[in-house]
């Protein structure tokens, strides 16, 4: 994104508030924020069923570049990343969902387009079993799934658990904040803000000057859903903020995922109503968690690379088998047949020579699956 790109990208997003839909529209439509810049006094003609509403802000673009301008010296000073909607490093999950941001300020080193990302929230008012959940869970991730990204709110409770037992574990977190980058709130987690830096970062749509409103919690906790693969509640009320997250993440089609707890526990009843209304899957590990995802673990990956070196004399062809059937799991041998490009007849043999070497198995249904 180049620098006048920016500045008008700042300037659309600050006049047009929060309506995001229409800010993405026009970018879509006219190429770039500076296309739309260009066109703010004729855009009925482009757009003729365009709202007055929409053609009265837009004419305010030229007002607001002072202030976008002040905005970039901030940015360049304090060393921090500008995303744009279109930008390779702009997290492609997020951008999937209709209320994405158009521009994200980003402060870090952690690659938002992780293969695995997930977050963890839950209550501000976390109790012992939910630390403990959150100590063990990421330890257990760590060395099961090493590779995984960590994402919260810096809140308090389960989010800055959640980040504090990453950072513990050798994991990159992110916190995606409710303010602009030119503070941290709460101020006590600063510490723990400064750390994610180095090894994660903090993430924000809101500029420099922006107060922690509530309602700018509620518009954080969708690009905490969006960015990510999973949520995961780790304890809550029966109202609260992770639950609408939760809600978010549900509608975007991600997968939700609760901690039980004991039913007399305040803490634990948002979580209990997820799993029984079925909004939520059940789980107590991590272990849980990666086979409930379909995600590999570390450890059947060793084995799998393990399996491979014991049979160096696999050909071209039973090596593209085994690499689909790694990815996959188990496969139908039509479907086999498909996504290896192997004419049947020849996959067939292909299969039985490596049921004969110990590499798969024919199983009911006439799946084949590594064993």
């Amino acid at each position: 994104m180049t620098e006048q790109d920016l500045i008008h990208s700042i300037t659309l997003s600050r006049v047009l508030h929060f309506n995001v839909a229409t800010q993405r529209l026009l970018i879509e439509n006219l190429g770039s924020a500076t296309a739309v810049y260009e066109h703010r006094h004729d855009i009925q003609q482009i757009f003729p069923d365009v709202s007055a509403h929409l053609t009265a802000a837009l004419e305010k673009m030229e007002d607001m570049l002072p202030r976008a301008e002040q905005e970039l010296d901030f940015i360049h000073k304090k060393g921090i990343k500008c995303l744009g909607y279109n930008d390779e490093d702009y997290p492609s999950r997020l951008r999937e969902c209709d209320d994405a941001p158009i521009l994200l300020f980003y402060k870090g080193n952690a690659d938002l387009n992780r293969r695995r990302v997930i977050n963890m929230i839950g209550t501000r008012h976390c109790t012992e079993y939910g630390k403990d959940i959150c100590r063990h869970f990421l330890a257990e991730i760590k060395h099961l799934s090493p590779d995984i990204l960590v994402v919260s709110g810096l809140a308090y409770g389960i989010d800055i658990n959640s980040h504090r037992e990453a950072l513990a574990n050798g994991l990159d977190t992110v916190g995606v904040l409710a303010h602009g980058l030119d503070r941290i709130y709460p101020n006590t987690h600063r510490n723990t803000a400064i750390e994610m830096m180095s090894h994660g970062g903090l993430l924000t749509e809101f500029m420099s000057g922006t107060n922690a409103d509530k309602m700018n919690f509620v518009r954080r906790n969708r690009i905490v859903a969006g960015m990510s693969d999973a949520t995961i509640v780790v304890e809550s009320a029966d109202k609260g903020g992770a639950l609408i997250t939760a809600g978010m993440a549900s509608d975007y089609h991600r997968d939700v995922f609760a901690f039980p707890g004991r039913t007399s526990d305040r803490y634990s009843q948002g979580c209990n109503n997820l799993i029984r209304d079925n909004k939520a899957t059940l789980i107590q590990s991590a272990q849980d968690f990666l086979e409930a995802i379909g995600w590999e673990t570390q450890q059947k990956a060793i084995k799998n690379n393990q399996q491979m070196e014991l049979f160096p004399d696999l050909n071209e062809e039973e090596q593209r088998i085994v690499s689909q059937l790694r990815q996959q799991e188990s496969m139908q041998i039509n479907l086999l047949a498909v996504a290896t490009n192997i004419p049947i007849h020849q996959l067939s043999a292909h299969l039985f020579n490596l049921e004969m070497k110990g590499i798969v198995k024919l199983m009911s249904g006439g799946m084949y699956r590594l064993l």
